[in-house]
């Protein structure tokens, strides 16, 4: 159970620097800590592409991942409350551009944190270093820069629930945002879990 509390209170610290801050390099940092913090205990994911593509290569169970997912929905949607309840307003995401791109995006950006993730974090190969946490958190500071003006650089399910739920509140049509920072980041945590074990041998 510690494993799966820590997936929660990671995502919801996350999910509320990302949704009260929106700066890359608060972001970043905030992730930096976070990585460390529960690195030993849960693998520190605090995302669901993320989670899923450490599925894909064989590194957690299948319950496993269900939990973690579960946990982190329930920390993202737990951010998104507070941050209704302290700016007395919803926190919404959406892309800049249209989407196509905002698609590619999201999958290319979740994509690369997660395959970031399966190198520092889950490979013998790097087994016991202590640059995992920079190497997530860059990464991620990275494609906050890249995608902000395309997709908005959410990279993350469980950082977007509140707000796909939200909106099917104040907009009532939410499939094109569902699809986008749903489907894509896990798309990307696929291909990134299937790229691992095309490139690295264990």
């Amino acid at each position: 159970m510690n494993k799966y509390l820590i997936e929660l209170v990671g995502t919801f610290l996350l999910t509320t620097v990302i949704s009260f801050s929106g700066v890359p390099l608060a972001v970043g940092a905030i992730l930096i800590g976070l990585v460390y913090m529960g690195g030993a205990i849960s693998g520190g994911h605090y995302n669901p592409a993320v989670t899923f593509a450490v599925w894909v290569r064989g590194a957690i169970s299948f319950t496993d991942m269900q939990m973690y997912m579960l946990f982190q929905l329930v920390g993202g949607l737990t951010a998104s409350l507070l941050y209704a309840i302290v700016h007395e307003q919803f926190f919404i995401v959406s892309p800049k551009a249209s989407f196509v791109p905002s698609f590619i995006m999201e999958l290319v950006g979740a994509g690369a944190l997660a395959f970031v993730v399966l190198h520092v974090a889950t490979s013998k190969h790097t087994k016991g270093n202590q640059y995992f946490g920079l190497a997530i958190g860059t990464t991620l500071l990275a494609f906050g820069y890249a995608g902000a003006d395309i997709s908005g650089s959410v990279y993350n399910p469980a950082v977007a629930l509140g707000s796909i739920l939200f909106n099917i509140i104040t907009i009532g049509t939410v499939l094109p945002s569902a699809i986008l920072y749903t489907v894509a980041p896990l798309v990307g945590g696929l291909a990134a879990g299937k790229l691992f074990l095309l490139t690295t041998k264990e």
